[in-house]
């Protein structure tokens, strides 16, 4: 649904050990200068094979003015928008890399005396702004549509705080008003597209019985998801059959992305969010068009990123929170996109790996490289919570802590995992 196609592993036949039995101990490496994870496969197929990426791609969006820029900057290191207060300052989508928070990995790391850590990490994209008008081309109407296409899920910025300094592009701060003109921007390309496509269709004739049977899936889907369009609805509100998604997938419609509304609020709102009443407008909303919602403050997440690492959990606490807004931004997009983490640890690295919920332990273990579930023999398991309190792998395995599991076992969030594989 996000990207066109899956990118392949980089040649791994130096990656892999030369015996025919191993148990995987961290056989890739983390490139310092790109900061990125050699051999990532980017996040496309959404059926549970093992093509997850280690780098999920979200796309930050909303009208000039909301902060979306602000956020950005403070939620990626060294980032290099230009959060100024006037309409299409980032012209082309910035793009950072952010290692996902999660503090089970120094834990990891301490009881089995890892030589480094690498975390998960997402990809945060900039989209330029965009105005009324935009899927007729206005304002950057045209780049916007475009880049938003390749990316996994959108966070909407939307703007819940009032400030005379900062110029609102339509005049008013209005959460509805705003959520209603990027919305109908995506309805209205969707539209077009899948007139197009319906065109195409209907006068087109299918090759052979096997098109036919996909063709027909695919114009019935997209019928009803016109019909929801057309009512305002957003094309991911549409029920579709597992034939249908896999039909209409090649559209890579925009209403079909994951959603989550970031309702950026003051500092002052932000230990009590629902006393103000543009956030429970966002709520509704989000509820009504089946998509996620998150409160932050762009404002404070700038802050943080001016304070040293140890004064960041005491500022956050004066504000009345415990957690800075990346960390919401990052378990929304989790949540939303039903993924969760295992992790492998060793003497040489502790490292986080993202997968769907509910995959199995050979389609885990191709998340790391696609010969691991090939060959895949066992893996042994064992929850972070019992790891932890027994201190070391030995310890939880002379207290039947560690279970040796098949390739029918449903990895559970937080386990820790070493593979046995035959290749």
């Amino acid at each position: 649904m996000a990207r066109a196609a899956c990118s392949s592993v980089v040649t791994a036949l130096s990656l892999l050990p030369s015996k025919s039995h191993h148990l995987l101990r961290n056989q890739f490496s983390f490139s310092g200068k790109s900061n990125k994870f050699v051999g990532v496969l980017t996040l496309e197929k959404r059926c549970f094979s093992s093509t997850v990426s280690m780098s999920l791609k979200a796309g930050i969006v909303g009208l000039p003015n909301v902060g979306k820029s602000t956020l950005f900057n403070a939620v990626v290191e060294n980032g290099k928008a230009q959060a100024a207060n006037f309409p299409f300052c980032t012209i082309e989508p910035n793009v950072g890399i952010v290692a996902v928070p999660d503090s089970r990995l120094q834990v990891l790391s301490k009881l089995t005396n890892s030589q480094k850590v690498v975390p998960a990490s997402i990809e945060f994209v900039d989209i330029a702004g965009l105005v009324k008008g935009a899927s007729q081309g206005e304002g950057l109407g045209n780049k916007f549509l475009s880049h938003i296409r390749e990316v996994d899920s959108i966070l909407q910025v939307v703007r819940c705080f009032e400030d005379n300094d900062i110029v609102h592009v339509n005049g008013k701060v209005d959460p509805t008003s705003d959520i209603d003109v990027i919305n109908l921007e995506l309805i209205f390309c969707d539209l077009d597209q899948i007139g197009k496509r319906l065109d195409r269709l209907n006068k087109g004739k299918p090759k052979d019985s096997q098109s036919k049977v996909k063709e027909e899936a695919e114009k019935s889907a997209l019928q009803r998801i016109q019909e929801a369009l057309l009512d305002g609805k957003p094309a991911r509100s549409v029920a579709l059959n597992d034939l249908e998604k896999d039909a209409v997938k090649h559209l890579c419609l925009l209403t079909m992305k994951p959603m989550i509304y970031v309702a950026n609020v003051a500092e002052t709102d932000l230990a009590d969010p629902d006393k103000n009443s543009f956030v429970q407008q966002v709520k509704a909303l989000s509820s009504d068009l089946q998509s996620g919602h998150v409160v932050v403050s762009a404002q404070v997440e700038s802050e943080l990123t001016e304070l040293p690492l140890d004064e960041r959990t005491e500022y956050l606490n004066s504000l009345g929170v415990s957690e800075s807004g990346l960390g919401n931004l990052i378990r929304a997009t989790y949540s939303l996109l039903g993924l969760q983490t295992y992790f492998t640890s060793g003497e040489k690295e502790t490292r986080a790996w993202t997968i769907h919920a509910g995959m199995t332990a050979p389609q885990a273990a191709g998340v790391i490289h696609s010969d691991f579930e090939k060959g895949f023999i066992r893996a042994e398991t064992v929850a972070y919570e019992d790891f932890v309190s027994a201190g070391s792998l030995a310890a939880a395995r002379d207290k039947g802590l560690l279970r040796s599991e098949g390739k029918e076992y449903i990895v559970k969030e937080g386990d820790v995992m070493l593979f046995r594989f035959n290749v």
